[in-house]
């Protein structure tokens, strides 16, 4: 392991509280430029998203853009690492511009390489953002 750099599983636990902190222009540094995120399931932004940009733009745009900024509570539950690999488990709660509940767990596979996110896997109740968030 190259030591200058932080370990995977302190990459994963520094995003996450930048995550929980709201600090999304902040959250962008810790992807390396290829990085994929891939959203399991039959969503409208289930799928790959390569790089920031479209990561955040384009992936969260359109989460964000469904719900009630303010009303977004981000619970972190903890991480579990193995080599480059971290799963960590979070709760994401608000209210879609709809007025519904929005209540869901997350869990995510990062793959963290030289100090920045590599990969993201996300699985979460893709049935639950489809009734609540996308219907």
């Amino acid at each position: 392991m190259n030591s200058t750099h932080p370990s995977p599983k302190d990459v994963v636990l520094d995003y996450m509280n930048t995550l929980v902190e709201g600090d999304m222009d902040r959250l962008r540094a810790f992807f390396g430029p290829d990085v994929t995120w891939t959203l399991a399931g039959d969503l409208p932004v289930s799928g790959t998203w390569t790089g920031p940009d479209e990561i955040f733009d384009d992936f969260v745009g359109q989460m964000v853009a469904r719900l009630v900024p303010e009303s977004v509570e981000i619970e972190f539950e903890g991480v579990i690492a193995e080599g480059e690999r971290v799963l960590a488990e979070w709760n994401t709660r608000g209210l879609t511009r709809k007025g519904a509940r929005y209540d869901q767990h997350c869990l995510a596979v990062f793959t963290v390489r030289d100090g920045r996110i590599a990969s993201v896997r996300e699985h979460f109740d893709t049935l639950h953002a489809h009734t609540v968030v996308f219907a």
